[in-house]
């Protein structure tokens, strides 16, 4: 039986429950504007930009130059490197480096560990680690996310706290900065508070203390629960202050933010009380460390730098010479575009004289 006119009528046409409503937003007859490109709005604009760009970058690429960096390698790869003796001890060893500084470091004072051909990026050990336990959850102390394996179990089968590749592989190596005054070393104070992000120290990390902050709580709350592999001390022994300890260690909140590339730096201690509030004054100067970190073993390498910082953050270069290219580029397709323009306009004013001929 063939259908009637009827039925395909109602078949193809929507209910009315269907329709759009009759606005000019869902009718699209809203007032549009669309602008004419011509060449005396796009070559100003793109001249404009390229200038605007340039300026930019030099300002930027200026004001990275002028921050003042002083690295210190002691890897201890070769004889006669800072450190040498250190290379492969199986336990902590003790090495110094001696080094000048021949005119005023203008503060504040910015100290970070810097390694190298340590690929934190890599997916497998960025998702190896438990936010909720980190965030300090009672039940994923004790039973940590299968995010961490191999280092969520110890061998002993007992939940590792706080577990995962990452905090595995914790820097731990030990760093004190001397100042030789008088003939004498005096130790430069160093800060170790308030070197990490607000927001991972008040909001991602937090200890499962229920508001009790003490270190005897603390040590009782980890109880049945063991340390990384690799780690010398269990994680409420970071410190011997209540409130940068456990998870909100800054130092471990600090390596907890894995890095984007193989070499990178991170924040170890602010240079900003005592006698060097304004800055680090010229002098012989002593870092003794605590040799723990190995980074021969995977082809690494690690630095101590000292550096200051201006109002763009640290030194960074790259900032400055990416707005120097985008400008150059742009101030050279405005100049190519005028040309081009110019030559086309030249031919359109020779065609209509010959055409008046």
């Amino acid at each position: 039986m063939k259908s009637s006119s009827k039925d395909l009528t109602n078949k193809n046409e929507p209910f009315s429950s269907q329709r759009p409503d009759n606005t000019a937003f869902t009718q699209q007859r809203l007032p549009a504007w669309q602008p004419l490109l011509s060449a005396g709005i796009v070559i100003p604009f793109f001249l404009f930009a390229g200038l605007s760009f340039i300026a930019i970058g030099i300002g930027l690429y200026y004001s990275s130059n002028s921050i003042k960096e002083s690295e210190y390698d002691y890897s201890g790869a070769m004889p006669g490197d800072h450190c040498y003796q250190c290379r492969n001890a199986s336990k902590p060893c003790d090495c110094d480096v001696l080094f000048n500084i021949t005119e005023f470091f203008q503060g504040p004072v910015f100290m970070y560990y810097e390694l190298s051909n340590f690929y934190q990026n890599h997916y497998r050990y960025m998702i190896s680690r438990d936010p909720k336990q980190l965030s300090g959850l009672i039940d994923n102390l004790k039973s940590p996310s299968n995010d961490c394996s191999p280092y969520r179990l110890s061998s002993e089968n007992i939940p590792i706290a706080p577990c995962g590749a990452i905090a595995n592989s914790m820097f731990n190596d030990t760093i004190s900065l001397y100042y030789k005054e008088n003939g004498e070393y005096v130790e430069v104070p160093l800060a170790g508070k308030g070197i990490s992000w607000w927001t991972d120290y008040n909001v991602k990390f937090r200890n499962p203390t229920s508001g009790n902050e003490t270190l005897a709580y603390l040590k009782s709350v980890f109880q049945g629960t063991a340390q990384p592999p690799n780690w010398l001390t269990p994680v409420y022994n970071l410190s011997d202050d209540p409130y940068n300890t456990g998870f909100i260690n800054e130092d471990f909140i600090v390596w907890m933010r894995t890095a984007a590339l193989p070499t990178f730096r991170k924040l170890y201690r602010r240079i900003e009380s005592g006698n060097f509030t304004t800055g680090l004054p010229p002098g012989e100067y002593r870092l003794k460390i605590v040799y723990n970190y190995p980074v021969l073993s995977f082809g690494g390498s690690k630095k101590i730098v000292f550096s200051s910082v201006s109002w763009m953050g640290g030194k960074n270069q790259f900032l400055g010479i990416a707005y120097l290219v985008c400008g150059s580029v742009c101030t050279f397709l405005a100049i190519v575009m005028l040309i081009v323009f110019l030559k086309t306009s030249q031919k359109d004013d020779e065609d209509e004289d010959s055409n008046t001929l």
